[in-house]
């Protein structure tokens, strides 16, 4: 029960805001507390002021002996109605002058009376347990050859204390409450606000790899929760295509691998049916080696795709000069591309950093797709030009029938063709474009195409 405490969100967020209130309560409670006893203290320095001013204004009148012994007399009639109020006029060798009644005064307050007007006050208790709060200064007579008077003037407090002690009881007791109070309207509010999450937890539940299409209603949470909430949606999004593109990739790869190896096992078994002469077998095993030969290039694309996107697929760097690439790269499409009379050409130039049979391999792919795509009679342009200062752009462009819009997004998707006829033509494994966009973005690039008005540009995007 302690473990699952300490892991509840909702009792951590209670639990905080109830100290956090429960501080501030204290603090206001020893606010108030200290505002109201010094409030006391104040009145109380007030009115011993007042008397030890009384005091020292009847001293100052004194020229004589016989007038200072009829000092106590008037001090006794000032005092008339002041009840609680002890007052103590001694000489400075320690002979009292003036006593009230019970009036009892530590001595270390008698011996060093303030020179001036006293500061602070001080607070002690009598021998019946009255609690006192007075002090001492020296007043002077006009009596020569006499030193300075002392005066010690006290309250008595106890009305005060009681007040106090009632008013803490009090005060600590709404405290108190109002901590108790706070918590559980901490907890509800903190119930209410982790609502949220609660729905999001029961949504996120009814996911499954048959059921990504699930999305959560943005608008419907708070603000602090809809970025998650979108986030969780762009997660779900993407995990729905990587989903979908692998379904889609198993399919396409049992589909791509059942027609070698099925026309391998057919042609196999046709030929082991009856006795073959060796020229027969001969153009039986030339067959199967060109099927296997085909295998062999799909299973390498498809290990190259996959390391691709697993960040596996690290470039060589050296420096490589793209006009000599494309030059190499038409002498070996020439011979092709006369045959279908398709005029080659390239212009422009530029150097980038990266792997050179990656990179050729990628500029091949697009002139191989080029060629067989171009009509007899049409043309083949290599750009090579720099699109800003840290980009080189490599941009083939040949002539034909112009890509439907709807299809130019999945171009570069592996075993993607626009014509399903040709599915199962000799034209490659289908995984040409998905290579280049691989090898560019495994460069720091990419890969994109527009098609229109009979031309189709593919462009590839190298940083430089």
């Amino acid at each position: 029960m302690r473990l699952s405490l300490r892991k509840s969100l909702t009792f951590q967020l209670t639990l905080l805001f109830s100290a956090a209130s429960t501080t501030v309560l204290l603090l206001l409670g020893f606010l108030i507390g200290a505002s109201v006893e010094r409030h006391f203290e104040e009145q109380d320095i007030e009115v011993l002021t007042g008397k030890l001013e009384l005091a020292k204004h009847a001293l100052q009148k004194v020229r004589s002996r016989n007038e200072l012994d009829a000092i106590p007399q008037q001090l006794d009639d000032s005092l008339i109605g002041h009840h609680g109020l002890a007052v103590v006029v001694q000489l400075s060798e320690g002979q009292t002058i003036f006593a009230t009644s019970g009036a009892e005064f530590p001595q270390a307050l008698l011996h060093h009376p303030a020179q001036g007007s006293p500061v602070r006050p001080m607070v002690w208790k009598t021998s019946d347990n009255h609690p006192l709060r007075g002090f001492a200064a020296l007043a002077k007579t006009d009596i020569g050859g006499i030193p300075p008077v002392i005066v010690a003037v006290a309250i008595d407090i106890s009305h005060h204390e009681h007040f106090m002690e009632a008013f803490q009881r009090t005060l600590w007791s709404v405290v108190a409450l109002a901590a108790v109070l706070t918590g559980l309207l901490g907890w509800v509010a903190v119930r209410r606000g982790l609502a949220s999450l609660q729905e999001i937890r029961q949504g996120a539940a009814v996911i499954t790899a048959h059921r990504l299409d699930y999305r959560l209603e943005v608008d419907a949470f708070p603000t602090e929760l809809a970025a998650m909430a979108n986030t969780l949606n762009e997660m779900l999004i993407r995990l729905e295509d990587s989903f979908r593109r692998l379904s889609d990739f198993s399919v396409d790869i049992a589909h791509e691998l059942r027609t070698p190896i099925s026309n391998v096992l057919t042609q196999t078994q046709v030929t082991l049916s009856k006795v073959r002469t060796a020229d027969e077998y001969r153009d039986v095993l030339a067959s199967n080696a060109e099927e296997f030969e085909r295998l062999s290039r799909m299973i390498s694309d498809m290990l190259l795709l996959a390391k691709s996107e697993n960040n596996l697929l690290i470039p060589k760097r050296e420096r490589i000069e793209l006009a000599e690439e494309v030059r190499e790269l038409f002498e070996f499409y020439e011979a092709l591309a006369e045959e279908r009379k398709i005029a080659m050409a390239y212009e422009g130039s530029g150097a980038v950093s990266g792997d050179r049979l990656m990179l050729r391999r990628a500029i091949s792919n697009l002139l191989s797709n080029a060629v067989r795509h171009t009509p007899p009679g049409g043309r083949i342009m290599v750009r090579i030009g720099r699109t800003d200062a840290s980009n080189l752009t490599v941009s083939v462009e040949n002539t034909g029938e112009t890509i439907p819009a709807e299809h130019l997004p999945r171009l570069f998707d592996r075993f993607y063709r626009v014509d399903n006829s040709r599915q199962h033509s000799d034209e490659g494994t289908g995984l040409g474009l998905a290579i280049v966009r691989s090898i560019m973005r495994a460069h720091g690039g990419d890969a994109f195409v527009r098609s229109e008005h009979g031309i189709t540009t593919f462009f590839l995007r190298i940083p430089s």
